[in-house]
């Protein structure tokens, strides 16, 4: 049984719904209190038990690069002034036995063409691909929810959950058969169709573990929504051949690709946050009343 060790983060988009705030920062680094976008998404996938961590980037993405990496300056600062938590804290961004990998995309293609570029590096292991835009908060983490499933079932898994019918446009829906608590078997997959198409309301949130043979799909698709080679082509081709899986995950997500959601997120983590939630909680009760 081959266990999910590998993940791919897509992080070479422009962001160009933050504009001005991501005209020199990627918006995967934009902050949800004290920690970027990316830094969730990436600690999802370890508590997953992940190891390989592997970056689809772009030449404007160096940002994401340098918060990974170590910050030798930064370090021997914080330890001449003692503040020996903030150094910890900085540390754990890049724990022991973690691989961090970056792999350029020289063009924006489409998410399909974003997770061909890991297939060097993948090879032929099963593998997730996680979406920062996509805050999830789920106990335990969500990808672990999913790994647990693939394990179980040794096929792909979806994230999925219930949207608005009016919203099916903004996302990959799929038609599923229920198997179990929280999983079913996906029967089609449609990339962004208009409500009145939709097969369901059953919507792919930005989690997927996949198995390898999904590069042989990926390669052989024709350009769809958008001009882009779309992932959910591919995933709806290899259904022909393999079993893939929606599970209903878990947990709460927060759609940080829109400032709504990004605001929601936000004041969600402030509120629970160790250092400042009670305060923060108490200025919102104060400006509500």
């Amino acid at each position: 049984m081959q266990k999910v060790k590998k993940a791919v983060f897509p992080v070479a988009g422009l962001g160009t719904r933050f504009l001005p705030a991501t005209k020199a920062s990627p918006k995967e680094m934009l902050p949800i209190v004290d920690k970027p976008l990316i830094q969730y998404a990436v600690e999802e996938a370890m508590d997953a038990g992940i190891t390989d961590i592997i970056f689809i980037s772009s030449r404007t993405k160096r940002t994401v690069e340098d918060h990974f990496d170590k910050a030798y300056e930064l370090e021997t600062e914080l330890v001449a002034r003692n503040k020996l938590r903030v150094l910890e804290a900085v540390q754990s961004i890049r724990p022991a036995g973690v691989n961090f990998i970056y792999i350029r995309q020289a063009e924006a293609l489409g998410l399909g063409h974003a997770v061909l570029c890991a297939q060097p590096v993948v090879g032929d292991e099963p593998f997730a691909v996680l979406l920062a835009d996509d805050l999830l908060d789920g106990q335990p983490a969500v990808m672990k929810q999913m790994v647990d499933q693939y394990n179980y079932y040794q096929c792909s898994v979806l994230g999925v959950q219930q949207v608005p019918r009016e919203d099916t446009a903004a996302y990959g829906i799929v038609d599923a058969s229920a198997m179990a608590d929280r999983v079913s078997r996906v029967n089609a997959i449609v990339e962004k169709p208009k409500p009145e198409d939709a097969p369901s309301t059953l919507g792919v949130v930005g989690r997927y573990i996949l198995t390898p043979r999904i590069f042989h799909h990926i390669q052989h698709l024709k350009p769809g929504a958008g001009g882009e080679l779309q992932l959910t082509d591919a995933i709806a081709a290899l259904l022909r051949e393999q079993q893939v899986l929606a599970y209903a995950y878990d947990g709460i997500r927060y759609d940080c690709g829109s400032k709504l959601g990004y605001l929601q997120a936000t004041v969600e983590y402030a509120l629970k946050h160790g250092e400042v939630g009670e305060a923060f909680g108490a200025y919102l009760r104060a400006k509500i009343c």
